[in-house]
């Protein structure tokens, strides 16, 4: 008797070993208090398990890809009439630049379904993004909090420098919190998740596709 093995491979067991915040305008209301930015997308790849319990004070980093823009006030520090900054550096990049992560998953979070906002704990704000850039002649990079109430804000983060200009205005950055533009996020803490984990090996076990033949057969 020959033992035929096709069909589907299906993931027995997982270990998550790294995850993705994922921070999304789509999945806040965003109302402009000054200037008009509505549209951010923030990506931050931890490389540390997603864990109940763990506090994350600028964890390792794989990296951070972010975007975020829209027209601005005038007479503001930068004098721009709107901006758009992307970014995609290095975990090592994003600290050395001055920035920084916080927060705190509660002890009881249940991770099944990824991380949801109402599971972070601690004092408020409940997530703090500084992604503040020291002497890379940036005006707009961004600080992102949120708070266990369903509330939060982003603004520009306190960005300055002593070396290295603008290179478009040809000055050097200092601007503090909120000058360039100041937005305030609602949500609903509960069904708002900000991570899922990335699965480091996967054990492949064909559950359906092993069919026993008394004669040779072909998997289709």
């Amino acid at each position: 008797m020959k033992i035929v093995i096709c069909g589907i491979f299906v993931a027995l067991s997982s270990n998550a070993s790294a995850f993705v915040i994922e921070l999304n305008s789509n999945n806040f209301t965003v109302n402009p208090t000054f200037s008009s930015v509505t549209g951010f997308n923030f990506s931050i790849d931890i490389a540390e398990p997603l864990q109940a319990g763990t506090t994350y004070n600028n964890p390792m980093l794989n990296g951070v890809e972010y975007n975020i823009g829209g027209p601005l006030a005038m007479g503001t520090p930068s004098g721009f009439p709107a901006f758009s900054l992307v970014r995609d550096i290095t975990g090592t990049d994003f600290y050395a630049q001055g920035s920084s992560l916080n927060f705190t998953i509660e002890a009881g979070a249940d991770l099944s379904d990824g991380l949801q906002l109402s599971e972070l704990t601690g004092t408020v704000p409940i997530f703090i993004l500084n992604a503040r850039e020291v002497d890379t002649g940036r005006y707009h990079p961004s600080l992102f909090e949120l708070n266990s109430d369903g509330t939060g804000q982003v603004q520009n983060s306190n960005n300055f420098g002593n070396n290295t200009p603008n290179p478009s205005t040809n000055q050097l950055v200092n601007v503090n919190f909120g000058e360039e533009y100041v937005s305030e996020l609602t949500f609903d803490p509960a069904t708002t998740t900000i991570a899922v984990p990335e699965p480091s090996h996967l054990t492949l076990l064909s559950l359906s596709g092993i069919v026993f033949f008394r004669r040779k057969r072909f998997c289709r």
